[in-house]
């Protein structure tokens, strides 16, 4: 797959089939992603691949503590902004609203929302999850050098023909995955990752976020001619 048609494929699939994948496809879709780019080359990452009952478990004990406690779990880094500012708020709110209308989720509708928020800590059903680590003793840099080797692992799964959802929502539970893996005191759990193949039919799977041109965001200067 060529290494355009890879990045414009990746979606955020939220249903996969059971198909399983073999450990040597994961460990290859990691060791190409470990090309990723690093300041003084760190390689500040650390991964825990899931799958099997050790996964279930896992998941087993998320599930139940989102469903219990969930206000005794915070992540160990803010990942979204305490007050929204626009364009992000009308993209963030889009997002959701077209992901739930897909489903047919209506917004007063909580009871379904949060069964399909809850759905993350299965990994969307995907045969395999990969908890993504970061050493909590570097700093803020080393969330750039995290997020390229994520990308890495997304388009690297692609060129296997799988699918993934990147998932922060598992930065919530970090003191239930350490409880499973064995994350040292030094890690941060950034997010995790569903990796898998994608049931075709699933309703959400058809939806796609739109994405800004580069006249949006970019400027361009001393170039010859418009792009």
């Amino acid at each position: 797959m060529h290494v355009d048609d890879a990045i414009r494929s990746r979606k955020s699939v939220r249903r996969f089939l059971p198909t399983p994948v073999p450990a040597s496809t994961v460990h290859h879709i990691l060791q190409v992603s470990a090309r990723a780019p690093s300041g003084n080359n760190v390689q500040p990452w650390r991964v825990y691949a899931v799958a099997g009952e050790p996964r279930q478990r896992l998941c087993d004990a998320i599930v139940q503590a989102a469903t219990t406690d969930a206000d005794r779990h915070q992540p160990e880094y803010a990942y979204y902004p305490t007050q929204w500012v626009e364009p992000y708020l009308d993209r963030r709110r889009r997002c959701g609203f077209g992901l739930y209308a897909t489903l047919g989720i209506a917004r007063d509708d909580a009871a379904a929302r949060e069964r399909q928020m809850l759905r993350n800590y299965v990994f969307f059903d995907a045969p395999v999850g990969l908890l993504v680590t970061l050493d909590r003793r570097l700093n803020t840099g080393s969330f750039m050098d995290l997020g390229m080797f994520i990308q890495n692992i997304m388009v690297a799964a692609r060129a296997q023909g799988l699918h993934t959802c990147a998932q922060a929502a598992f930065a919530w539970f970090h003191k239930v995955a350490r409880e499973h893996l064995p994350l040292s005191e030094h890690e941060i759990l950034a997010c995790g990752i569903a990796l898998g193949h994608e049931d075709p039919a699933a309703p959400e799977n058809a939806f796609i976020t739109e994405r800004a041109e580069p006249e949006e965001f970019a400027h361009f200067a001393g170039f010859e001619a418009a792009p």
